[in-house]
């Protein structure tokens, strides 16, 4: 039986999950425990962002799986159908960080989102969820599917600040 947590962050765009869930990843490096990061639908723009995440390793490590230089949406039919392909590789290595337990904490980062875009279905997710054993998951994303609310241990709404 799973005994890691399952916590959700999501909101609308630019309202802040990202942030959120890495303060969580760093406060829990600052606890000795090791963290490890993937992140999807980001593209490979917000690259400076990604140099900085580096510097925190190896306490926290950080990865991209995806090719293109802009987001998902904005790609061609044949980009997104390969970089679909990207993305399955970076489920896979979640299913082995989450099956292997070389991690306290897993930060699936827009993982909501390849719901959302389709590139995979609710219950895909609940597949990878089920190796977390005593992993802590932390996923975002702007929607909340019901049967991954269900698996939830915590939901956590980001709001955009006026």
């Amino acid at each position: 039986m799973s005994t890691g947590k399952i916590e959700i962050i999501c909101g609308d765009e630019g309202s802040g999950k990202t942030a959120m869930a890495l303060g969580k990843a760093v406060q829990a490096a600052t606890h000795q425990q090791q963290v490890v990061i993937i992140q999807f639908l980001k593209g490979s723009r917000r690259q400076e962002n990604l140099e900085l995440y580096k510097r925190l390793e190896p306490e926290m490590k950080i990865f991209r799986f995806e090719k293109a230089d802009c987001y998902f949406d904005e790609l061609t039919e044949d980009a997104q159908r390969e970089e679909c392909l990207n993305i399955l590789n970076g489920l896979n290595y979640a299913k082995k960080v989450l099956s292997t337990g070389c991690c306290d904490l897993l930060v699936l980062d827009e993982a909501l989102g390849l719901i959302d875009q389709k590139i995979i279905t609710e219950k895909d997710l609940q597949l990878i969820l089920e190796y977390r054993d005593e992993t802590d998951v932390i996923l975002t994303g702007k929607i909340l599917p019901d049967e991954i609310c269900r698996m939830a241990d915590k939901v956590e709404r980001a709001e955009v600040l006026s």
